[in-house]
C-alpha cells in the first residue's frame, strides 16, 4: 500500500458550508481562517479551533492552546466531556470543584467529567496543549456570531 499525501483544501469560510454538505472527505484544516482565536487565555499566549462545527465536525472539537510562562486558561466547564493532551512545557490541571492541582508533564492527558469546573495554569516553561470537549460545545464558538 503507498501512503499518498493528504488533499489540503483552502476554502473561504462562505464556501465551506455547502462544500461540507457536498461530498465526503478527509478535511486538513491549515488555514488560519479557518482555525478562530477563541477567548480562553488569561495572560499570555492563544487558543484556537482547529476541529470544531465550523469545518463540519460535531461530535469532536479539537483545540491549540498555547499558554506563556504563568499564564492559564479561563475557567472553563462543560455539560459533556473534554479531554486534554499537554505536547509541550509544563502545566497544571486546575479541577476547581474539588480545590485540587494536577501536575503534568509532556504526554500528560487529562480527562475531564461533564459539569466540572477546571482551567489549566502554565508552569515556568510555558505550555502547549491540544484537546477540547466532545461533542463541541457550542458556548465556546458564540463569540463568532456576534
Amino acid at each position: 500500500m503507498r501512503w499518498a499525501p493528504a488533499r489540503v483544501v483552502w476554502i473561504p469560510r462562505k464556501a465551506l458550508a455547502e462544500r461540507l454538505q457536498a461530498e465526503h472527505r478527509v478535511l486538513v484544516v491549515v488555514d488560519d481562517e479557518l482555525r478562530p482565536r477563541l477567548p480562553l487565555v488569561e495572560g499570555g499566549g492563544d487558543a484556537r479551533a482547529i476541529v470544531w462545527p465550523g469545518v463540519g465536525a460535531h461530535l469532536r472539537s479539537l483545540h491549540r492552546i498555547t499558554l506563556d510562562p504563568g499564564a492559564r486558561t479561563i475557567r472553563m466547564q462543560h455539560p459533556m466531556e473534554a479531554v486534554y493532551y499537554l505536547v509541550s512545557g509544563s502545566a497544571s490541571a486546575e479541577d476547581e470543584q474539588q480545590a485540587h492541582s494536577h501536575p503534568l508533564r509532556p504526554g500528560s492527558m487529562t480527562l475531564v467529567d461533564p459539569g466540572t469546573p477546571y482551567r489549566f495554569v502554565a508552569g515556568d516553561s510555558g505550555a502547549e496543549l491540544v484537546g477540547g470537549p466532545c461533542p463541541a460545545d457550542p458556548m465556546l464558538y458564540r463569540h463568532l456570531d456576534e
